[in-house]
């Protein structure tokens, strides 16, 4: 199978070009560098510089490649971005995603796999772990970007274009860039190792679900199977990970003694989110297999090779 990933030469992107060409896909990339690098692209895959909201040049490449499947990576992914320029939210994950949504029915592409986001998207919880069932309550533009692309889909499949949903929790392991957008571990693991300080927003109780990258791309392998759901699935532990526990791992795997500095809370990010993923696991077969030991171990291990001054 022919599949075409947007941000491919991205952190998480790369890692799900690469599982897939493990897997004997053919893989075409789409990436506009902004954010992607040149030295996260497989060689084995197919590279075309294209931004997604070029509507034109996209059309060419859906023309030339004729893939079978689309899994959409390209995003801008920074909560606190989103607030301060909403606009530009919207233009990539909102008309972006309608770009490729408009080019796959064109094409005829039988399915497009989608990655939203589980930590954005149900707001503060009213419980926890947070299933799929959960009400959808944003506090940020990011949220609600993100989830109306989820309502378009929804609408399409009327006109024949079957998709799958997965919604991330936060996502770590090697590639992710410390100067991005988003990204805790890689982060303080650069800090650290540069003997900076780590400043952690809020009073470092706030909670996330951390996942092991090469998880999350065997989950975007095992929906190419599912691709005629066409429902939403939570990829998660189910386990509240805080600031200061991602901190001390860190510090721990890199045997240094350095203590946080604190500051305000972000706007539009939320205290607390784990998410439960029994319903990829019955539909999908889908687990998250590396702890976050020895996740934080190999993060470190690669920061230390790439990024040690």
């Amino acid at each position: 199978m022919k599949i075409l990933v947007t941000g491919g030469a991205g952190f998480i992107g790369s890692h799900v070009v690469d599982a897939f060409l493990e897997a004997g896909h053919n893989v075409v990339i789409v990436d506009n560098l902004s954010t992607g690098k040149k030295e996260n692209i497989n060689p084995k895959a197919v590279f075309h510089k294209v931004d997604i909201l070029n509507f034109n040049d996209l059309d060419q490449v859906f023309e030339k490649e004729k893939p079978d499947l689309v899994d959409h990576h390209a995003a801008q992914v920074d909560v606190r971005k989103s607030m301060q320029n909403p606009i530009l939210d919207a233009e990539i994950n909102m008309i972006g995603s309608l770009n490729l949504i408009e080019l796959s029915k064109k094409h005829k592409v039988k399915g497009f796999i989608y990655i939203s986001t589980g930590g954005a998207i149900y707001g503060e919880p009213k419980y926890l772990p947070v299933d799929e069932n959960h009400q959808i309550e944003p506090l940020s533009q990011y949220g609600v970007n993100k989830h109306t692309v989820e309502h378009f889909l929804f609408i399409n499949k009327q006109q024949g274009l079957n998709y799958i949903v997965l919604r991330y929790p936060n996502i770590y392991g090697p590639r992710q860039d410390p100067s991005g957008e988003a990204g805790v571990v890689a982060i303080f693991s650069t800090q650290m190792l540069k003997g900076s300080k780590s400043v952690i927003f809020g009073d470092g109780s706030k909670t996330r679900d951390y996942v092991y990258v090469k998880d999350v791309a065997n989950a975007n392998v095992l929906a190419c199977d599912h691709i005629n759901s066409c429902e939403a699935f939570n990829l998660g532990w189910g386990k509240e990970i805080t600031d200061f526990e991602i901190y001390d791992q860190i510090r721990t795997a890199l045997n240094v003694t350095a203590e946080p500095v604190y500051d305000k809370k972000r706007l539009g990010e939320v205290d607390r989110i784990c998410l439960t993923s029994l319903k990829a696991q019955k539909t999908l077969g889908w687990q998250p297999n590396v702890e976050l030991k020895e996740g934080i171990k190999l993060a470190t291990e690669y920061y230390k090779t790439r990024f040690c001054v």
